[in-house]
C-alpha cells in the first residue's frame, strides 16, 4: 500500500504519542509536538522519542517514595 498522505505526532497530557492526519481537527486533549511528515518518518520520531510506554501519572506515582 503507497501511503502518500502527511501525517503530524501528537502528544496528550499523559506524554503518549499519536500519529494524526495533518491538516485535520485534533482531538480535545492532544498537542502538536512540531513533527510532521510521511507516516514512517512519524513512527521513526515517536519510536525515538517515547522510550517509556507508561502514562506519565504512573511514573510519577512509581518514582515516588512510599
Amino acid at each position: 500500500m503507497n501511503d502518500d498522505a502527511r501525517y503530524e505526532v501528537l502528544r496528550n497530557d499523559e506524554d503518549q504519542y499519536s500519529l494524526w492526519l495533518a491538516g485535520h481537527e485534533i482531538p480535545a486533549g492532544w498537542q502538536r509536538v512540531g513533527k510532521e511528515g510521511t507516516k514512517e518518518e512519524c513512527s521513526d520520531y515517536v519510536d525515538q522519542v517515547w522510550t517509556d510506554m507508561r502514562p506519565l501519572s504512573l511514573r510519577e506515582r512509581m518514582d515516588t517514595p512510599a
